[in-house]
């Protein structure tokens, strides 16, 4: 049986701008998908931390600290929310014991304060 983990997070990432004209999408910094394992157009859910939204969109890569949402979900978020950005995986049982999620804390002005590998615990 397959089942779905969290692969990687950016953990109170913050809003630096929405673009609803802009083709849907999440401009991400490089360097914060590096430090989370996130590859261009890879499909990820956005969790605005202030307004409870949730929505499925995909990264494209962004300029230095940006993390700008495109499109209609731009109409879902605001300029200075605190968000996470997840991405999952499908794992089989053989799979599971080797995964450990990644989590890129982020901390004021979107600086990456930590970034940690978090095994899938038993049980």
């Amino acid at each position: 049986m397959i089942r779905t983990f969290l692969k990687a997070k950016l953990h109170r990432a913050t809003i630096t701008a929405a673009d609803p004209h802009y083709e849907g999408s999440i401009s991400l910094d490089r360097a914060f998908c590096r430090a989370a394992g996130l590859l261009e157009f890879e499909q990820v859910d956005v969790l605005d931390i202030n307004n409870g939204a949730r929505f499925t969109t995909y990264v494209i890569y962004g300029e230095t600290g940006q993390v700008q949402v495109n499109g209609a979900a731009a109409r879902l978020v605001r300029p200075g929310d605190l968000v996470i950005v997840v991405s999952y995986c499908a794992l089989s049982p053989e799979q599971v014991d080797k995964h450990a999620a990644r989590v890129v804390l982020m901390g004021p002005g979107n600086v990456i304060k930590s970034v940690e590998d978090k095994p899938v615990a038993a049980p």
